[in-house]
């Protein structure tokens, strides 16, 4: 072999070795190489079918790494890890085709191998179908084989070629749990220092903001500025500016921090939302109307959700009637679904996709105060559940906002 072919090969196992990984399976032979136990136990199944079709007594699915051939399903053995070297299916299952061997101690390819010439095995008959992926790539092989002489039929082999599909398609399983897996640990990472830097900027922004707005306060109650003048007037607009502000920072740093680490327990929807209304300053107002109901979630993050509902209500209420709110759900062995039914203004259906999306608001004329955030914020609450958000209109006018929790947390 030249240097360049050996460099070319050195480079081809690496990335096959870097292959394997994507799949889940590590290739180093301190590891068993076992895929998850619900793909480990289907390619068992596999190997025991493609055994009884074929007559054979023994089977195996080999996965093929640089230096090592790892069992990770077998039939009739205990699975094991031999070098690369000594495997038979190394032999062949580049060449992208089946091989079938009546007496493999007369094929030169495996006259002199270790499986056959009685050092690890005994075998004769052998078969095997590399495993290919749609993008062209060859883990290994499916193959049975017997320590007895066989042929097999036509319509032997077809089906050992169909079952080595289906070794590929728990493959192929595998390899979208691990990126699953990981595009997962990289959100839960991403969110984590998001919200560490909403945290930092929150508090960076937020400590000279309330100074400013101290000041305002100090100089509106200066007996020297009159309230009419130009002055009260900038002032008034500083102090409007800055607690609105100061609302944007909290509701960024509330948005952030959704999605995290939750701790659900069993919370009572009317003990929650009573709390909410004293907080808005309601309590006394008939606004709300609460049903009494038990379901599994995280108390404060619940507590978030209700408090932007409300103030979303209150901010989008119709100019028309008074402002009223219902609150109630059901809940069983599922999980719970809860809904929080408005009559204010409402959204069209054209919108409601759009609303649930941050910093997104319609900006219509009289409405209220907003960050664009309430209802991503309530979404996101929802999906770090398992559960989902969604809106409809409230019959004779209004949002109902429905959001499910799932049970199993």
């Amino acid at each position: 072999m030249t240097r360049a072919q050996g460099q070319l090969a050195f480079t081809d196992d690496v990335s096959r070795d870097l292959e394997l990984q994507e799949y889940g399976l590590d290739p180093t032979v301190d590891s068993t190489l076992l895929p998850n136990a619900a793909v480990m136990s289907a390619l068992q199944n596999l190997v025991r079918l493609a055994t009884e079709l074929c007559g054979a007594p023994f089977g195996v699915v080999n996965i093929i790494s640089a230096e090592y051939q790892h069992q990770i399903g077998a039939w009739g053995v205990d699975p094991g890890v031999c070098s690369r070297e000594d495997s038979m299916c190394a032999k062949v299952f580049l060449s992208r085709e089946r091989t079938v061997v009546e007496d493999a101690s007369k094929d030169p390819r495996f006259a002199d191998n270790p499986f056959v010439t009685g050092e690890i095995g005994n075998v004769r008959f052998y078969a095997s179908v590399p495993l290919q992926t749609e993008s062209g790539f060859v883990p290994g092989t499916l193959c049975v084989f017997s320590d007895k002489t066989k042929e097999l039929r036509p319509e032997q082999i077809s089906m050992l070629e169909v079952l080595a599909k289906q070794v590929v398609e728990l493959l192929e399983l595998q390899h979208r749990t691990v990126q699953l897996d990981r595009t997962y640990a990289e959100l839960k990472d991403s969110n984590a220092k998001l919200a560490a830097f909403a945290g930092r900027v929150s508090h960076d922004l937020r400590v000279p903001l309330t100074t400013i707005l101290g000041y305002v306060e100090l100089v509106e109650d200066d007996p020297d500025v009159e309230p009419a003048s130009t002055a009260a007037k900038y002032l008034d607009r500083i102090g409007s500016s800055g607690r609105r502000m100061l609302g944007m920072l909290e509701d960024v740093l509330s948005y952030s921090r959704v999605g995290g680490a939750i701790q659900p327990a069993n919370v009572s929807l009317r003990q929650v939302t009573e709390e909410v209304v004293r907080d808005l300053g309601i309590e006394n107002d008939g606004i709300v109307d609460v049903e009494d109901l038990t379901l599994h979630a995280d108390s404060g993050q619940l507590r978030t959700l209700l408090q932007n509902l409300l103030s979303n209500a209150m901010n989008y209420r119709s100019p028309d009637r008074d402002l009223r709110v219902r609150i109630g759900g059901v809940a069983n062995y599922h999980g719970a679904t809860i809904f929080v039914a408005d009559n204010g203004k409402g959204i069209k259906p054209e919108d409601r996709a759009k609303v649930l999306e941050p910093l997104v608001r319609l900006r219509r004329q009289g409405d209220g105060p907003g960050s664009g955030l309430g209802l991503a914020t309530c979404s996101s609450i929802a999906k770090a559940h398992g559960g989902e958000l969604s809106l409809a209109e409230t019959p004779n006018g209004g949002t109902t906002v429905t959001v499910s929790f799932p049970a199993g947390l």
